[in-house]
């Protein structure tokens, strides 16, 4: 039997409740009195942004250049100082995850299963090849290796120079999963992924061998809904640490030679983890925003202003931390109490892609296919 998929995110989310009384409305905006200017530094328009699917388009940066793609295949390249295009590259196939780096390549993969590679300087397609699923995650790379991780519980490890596979890794899958996968984390030798079992894997990047696994949530209830655990976010890495968070699990400190658990904490999350000033932040299943201590996991700060508004992945810049939600606003805090300073809409279909922060710089694509590169002045 072919696993059951959750189109919709936000169906799960208000399925899953199981207090009738709890207000499901987005909490709204309170005024707030910028303490600074969030302003753009360039605005660009890139495509059809995520178009109607469930889908992400991630952003990605090689040295000066920024990367975007959309849902029709349109893959730009940007200077991400000013925004000017550099090239652009109509693929024949829709992407979905967006766009990852490996060495000098750019690669993107398809709901159709398929990974393309393209030059990071001119935009031609190097190779295509096929894997075993969809790919909702945008795949990486360290130059030698091009790792892709698929819908359906599978890892590949495929040539840099032609696509040819080399390995694969299989997870096996739950009958009701969120729709969406981990990014492989690559650290040395090392790939580091997530997977909808609620188990985070170390492979070699190599030859694909496990060298350590951890599980960080267990399934528990009696409906498929309630044991769904999937580990949906990127592994953060700071210092020696790894952390994970899952949907109805916990946030888990793992080392990262080892695979020995450091601390846990109970949590629910969908998103990518973002670490800054020895803290880690998590934009929970409920909209509140958390800051815990990356070393003995103590709760350092919580925000709960944007209560179910559907925030994306945190995203540090500078000394601040950011959040995007369903409605296009980015939300700017500090990262070190939590305190809301700033907020600017970028787009009026709202922000589901991951933010990147290079810098002081924050780069935001929106639903609709505006990409903005802020700054706080």
């Amino acid at each position: 039997m072919k696993p059951l998929y959750v189109l919709l995110l936000s169906t799960l989310l208000v399925a899953c409740s199981s207090n009738d009384s709890v207000d499901l409305e987005p909490a709204e905006l309170v005024d707030i009195e910028n303490e600074m200017d969030l302003d753009a530094l360039w605005s660009e328009d890139v495509g059809a942004g995520t178009g109607d699917g469930f889908v992400i388009q991630a952003l990605s940066v090689l040295n000066d250049s920024v990367f975007s793609s959309d849902a029709n295949g349109l893959i730009t390249a940007l200077d991400r100082n000013n925004g000017d295009e550099l090239w652009e590259t109509h693929l024949e196939q829709p992407v979905s995850g967006g766009t990852g780096v490996a060495g000098n390549l750019v690669v993107v993969g398809t709901q159709a299963g398929n990974v393309i590679a393209l030059d990071s300087a001119t935009g031609e397609t190097r190779w295509q090849a096929a894997v075993g699923g969809e790919v909702l995650a945008p795949p990486q790379g360290n130059g030698t290796v091009v790792v892709v991780q698929t819908l359906s519980g599978r890892v590949y490890g495929l040539n840099a120079n032609d696509g040819a596979e080399l390995w694969m890794h299989e997870s096996v899958t739950p009958a009701l999963t969120l729709r969406g996968t981990s990014t492989p984390l690559i650290w040395g030798n090392s790939v580091i992924t997530g997977f909808s079992s609620g188990k985070v894997v170390a492979l070699d990047i190599n030859e694909g061998t496990a060298q350590w696994e951890q599980r960080i949530a267990i399934p528990r209830g009696r409906s498929e809904l309630e044991r769904v655990v999937d580990i949906d976010g990127s592994p953060l890495l700071i210092g020696d640490s790894i952390f994970s968070g899952s949907y109805q699990g916990r946030l888990v400190a793992i080392n990262r030679n080892t695979g020995k658990g450091l601390w846990a904490k109970p949590e629910s999350t969908y998103n990518n983890l973002a670490g800054g000033m020895g803290y880690v932040f998590v934009a929970d299943a409920d909209g509140k925003l958390k800051a815990y201590n990356a070393t003995s996991g103590a709760l350092v700060w919580e925000n709960d202003q944007l209560a179910r508004r559907e925030l994306g992945a945190p995203q540090t810049f500078g000394s601040y931390v950011a959040v995007a939600d369903y409605a296009g606003y980015v939300h700017v805090m500090n990262q070190s109490d939590g305190q809301m300073v700033a907020r600017r809409k970028v787009d009026g279909d709202g922000v589901r892609s991951p933010m990147l922060g290079v810098g002081n710089i924050l780069y935001v694509h929106g639903n609709s296919g505006e990409l903005e590169a802020l700054s706080v002045q």
